[in-house]
This record gives C-alpha cells, structure tokens and sequence, in this order.
C-alpha cells in the first residue's frame, strides 16, 4: 500500500473543516464553482467525478484523488471506467509534455543566430 488514502482523505477534510471555519467566504466561493459546474444536467455525478479524478491526476492533487475516487465509486463508477478515464490524462500529460515541446523548438528558432 503507498499511502492509507481513507486516513488521509478522513484527516484533509477536517483540515478543510478547519479552513472553512477560518476563511468561510473563500468556501462559499469553492462550493459555488463546484456546483455550477453540474447545475445543467448534460453530464451525471459520474462522468463529473471521472472528469474530476483526470483532472486530478494531471495536476498532482492528492486530496482531488481521495476525494473524488470516493466521489466517482459512489455515483457507481467501476474499476474499468475509472481505469479508461486514467488512461485519458495520461494521453494528455503526454500530449502536453509533447505540445510544450514544440514551444521550445518554436522558442529555440527565434533565437537570434550568433
């Protein structure tokens, strides 16, 4: 086991609790983007959870991917769809490693010739 994710998902959402407590309106601020998002009822809880743990994945956040692997097995995600949604960031990350690579060719070409 890499990390006890339940202990940890338990410990960040009292952390959470704590900051809320702390800076209400920057919660308040949080939940109304996180609700926004689902208020026009194109996607289900589902694919908004798949959506969230891709996400998640690609920018390193393991709070997004306690949370929402939880989030995504409550709303009746399988293993194989968690799995195919992996696979899409995945493919993004490397095709943002490959995007980025070209700025550097592009950066590399302006460069004035010494």
């Amino acid at each position: 086991m890499m990390q006890d994710w339940n202990a940890y998902r338990a410990a960040l959402i009292e952390r959470v609790g704590d900051y809320a407590k702390l800076s209400p309106d920057t919660m308040h601020g949080m939940a109304l983007m996180d609700n926004a998002s689902s208020k026009s009822g194109h996607l289900d809880a589902k694919v908004h959870e798949l959506i969230a743990l891709a996400v998640g994945v690609t920018t390193r956040c393991d709070g997004c991917i306690s949370v929402h692997t939880q989030k995504a097995v409550d709303a009746g995600a399988t293993l194989e769809e968690i799995s195919e949604a992996l696979g899409v960031a995945i493919a993004l990350n490397a095709s943002a490693a490959l995007t980025y690579s070209a700025r550097v060719i592009d950066t590399y070409k302006q460069l004035p010739k010494v």
